[in-house]
């Protein structure tokens, strides 16, 4: 997520989407660590031997997951509710993102739904809670706790188990859709209402729910809605890994009828891609065993069979994806004669200026991921020579045929030749190198590879003055692979600029036409003076991973060479 403007980045990483707590001093991560794209993990839970708050029936159990953040406990999502059932299996699965460096408090609370009446609004409908981090479930995998209610209380003998798996780089996610044919009828006065379940059978031989569809009524050849589901979840990205499905009759008071099951793999699903279609005999081994003539219980088909796959930032950067860094220097007259101390180009040979520092922070980091260590600089808002015309998208080396630079120090020396040589102007117009950008950025997208991806760092010192032509520019680059970073440099009032983040809604072209993706990230220099010298760097490079995946994403590009599975693909991506 975005940061919200005029608020300074936290030192280890961005504002996290969902609210999540910190609790101690992380030890601050190399700048590389910043660009790693956090680890996604997925939560199943399940609960035993919970209290009966109902006279009649059974509970009607319902899971809220909450996270802490400064103190407060914010709800971020819940289950469905499973009907009269104390030892509920939910099919819900929670997805949280997942940082190393953090102490990310969850909670856990169960309670009695009641309908309409909604879930936890009275004391006795809560059914207990159990509070860890997301470290320790992702260290131990599969926790089991007692559940308590208010003022420490044990809630009987209730526990709850949650389960984690990480959602690895190389996962993806298949869309199946299934249906059946002339199942049992287990109803005495209509059909059955069925309803599949199906299950990954795992190492240790325990069974875990994968999916649970909806139940369709009075229907012995339902047709169930198609659902996506990851390639982690279903088989643990393991083709030949056995699994079971189940069909049962669906009963209100919760004790449903098999009807039959089965046993597949992944790799025999895959057969049902394309025209092609997969089905088994649903069947009840007593009905085996006891009917002579018993042949099967009704048919399960598999209609369609859709793999998407999934690639993360490392899977493109390992792929031979480059990352190409170009600079844009403001060198309009507001920011004062770079001979007087006060100007923010003065170059102090003791004591590097906030342009200098700037570009230095982000293009450090950005060198890794660039093989030959060329940089585009380019400058604008100044006359130059030999003419002494005003120009917004100068070579800082004065090679109109070749702007790029050798490493960050080469741009760092370009940058400091060309002050003498050249006259501070105006106004500040940077829709000429955004478009210069993109226009390079556009030839690269016509490979229709993931080969090179562009990050252009702006370093400015006001407003700019090309505000639609900047918008109608970053809404064109939208579509291309690039991303922007602009920084304010010295003490203006940059309020105006945050129109060009799109954290706080969409930016629009002047038509209002919206940008694809939101590829402009904001940020002024003063909010860093105090911080860590790879504080800047890593709020701002922060959102470049995600950019980047979802550009190719969006293009349905994989990356160059997928990587092959090794032992580090298992790393948290």
């Amino acid at each position: 997520m975005p940061f919200s403007h005029g608020a300074a980045c936290p030192p280890s990483r961005p504002a996290p989407q969902r609210p999540m707590g910190t609790m101690g001093e992380a030890q601050e991560p190399s700048p590389q660590a910043s660009l790693a794209v956090l680890s996604k993990v997925e939560l199943r839970v399940s609960c035993k031997h919970l209290l009966d708050r109902d006279t009649l029936n059974k509970s009607d159990p319902c899971v809220l997951l909450l996270m802490q953040s400064q103190g407060q406990w914010t709800e971020v999502d819940r289950s469905e509710v499973i009907k009269s059932n104390l030892n509920p299996v939910f099919a819900k699965i929670f997805t949280v993102d997942y940082y190393f460096e953090e102490v990310q408090k969850l909670r856990f609370e169960v309670y009695d739904s009641h309908g309409h009446a909604g879930v936890g609004t009275h004391d006795d409908d809560f059914l207990g809670g159990m509070e860890c981090t997301v470290g320790q479930i992702v260290a131990q995998k599969r926790v089991t706790k007692p559940l308590f209610l208010k003022y420490g209380k044990f809630a009987g003998k209730s526990t709850i188990t949650v389960i984690s798996e990480e959602i690895s780089g190389n996962n993806g996610y298949v869309e199946l859709a299934f249906r059946a044919k002339k199942l049992d009828d287990k109803d005495l006065f209509s059909k059955s209402d069925p309803f599949l379940e199906i299950y990954r059978i795992d190492d240790d031989r325990s069974e875990q729910l994968v999916y649970r569809t909806e139940v369709v009524k009075n229907n012995l050849s339902p047709i169930w809605e198609p659902f996506k589901v990851s390639l982690n979840s279903l088989c643990s990205c393991e083709d030949k890994r056995k699994l079971r499905c189940v069909v049962w009759d669906y009963d209100s008071r919760g004790k449903h009828d098999f009807i039959g099951e089965f046993f597949t793999t992944f790799e025999e699903m895959q057969k049902a891609m394309g025209e092609n279609k997969v089905q088994w005999d649903c069947m009840n081994p007593k009905y085996k065993i006891k009917k002579r003539n018993y042949k099967n219980s009704g048919v399960v088909v598999l209609l369609d069979l859709k793999i998407h796959r999934v690639y993360s930032f490392l899977d493109y950067i390992m792929g031979g994806c480059q990352i190409h860094f170009t600079v844009a220097i403001d060198f309009t007259a507001s920011n004062g004669d770079p001979r007087n101390s006060c100007s923010l180009h003065y170059i102090n040979p003791y004591q590097p200026n906030e342009y200098l520092k700037a570009l230095v922070a982000v293009g450090e980091i950005c060198q890794d991921y660039d093989s030959d260590k060329k940089f585009s600089a380019l400058g604008f808002g100044a006359r130059i020579p030999p003419k002494y015309e005003v120009s917004h998208d100068f070579a800082i080396n004065f090679n109109p045929d070749n702007d790029e630079c050798e490493g960050i120090q080469g741009v760092v020396e370009s940058y400091q030749s060309c002050l003498p040589k050249i006259q501070l102007y105006g106004p500040t117009n940077v829709a000429p190198i955004i478009s210069k950008v993109a226009r390079v950025a556009a030839n690269e997208e016509r490979t229709k590879e993931a080969s090179q991806y562009f990050i252009l760092l702006i370093l400015t010192d006001g407003v700019v003055t090309d505000m639609a032509d900047t918008r109608e520019a970053i809404v064109r680059a939208s579509y291309l692979p690039m991303s922007i970073i602009i920084v304010g440099v010295g003490n203006a009032d940059f309020t105006d600029m945050q129109i060009l983040d799109g954290d706080d809604g969409i930016l629009r072209s002047p038509k209002g036409e919206p940008v694809l993706r939101d590829i402009v990230q904001f940020v002024p220099f003063r909010e860093f003076k105090n911080a860590s010298p790879t504080a800047l760097a890593k709020c701002v490079l922060a959102e470049v991973p995600k950019q980047v995946v979802e550009y190719y994403s969006y293009k349905a590009f994989p990356p160059r060479c997928p990587r092959s599975e090794t032992p580090d693909s298992n790393l948290p991506q």
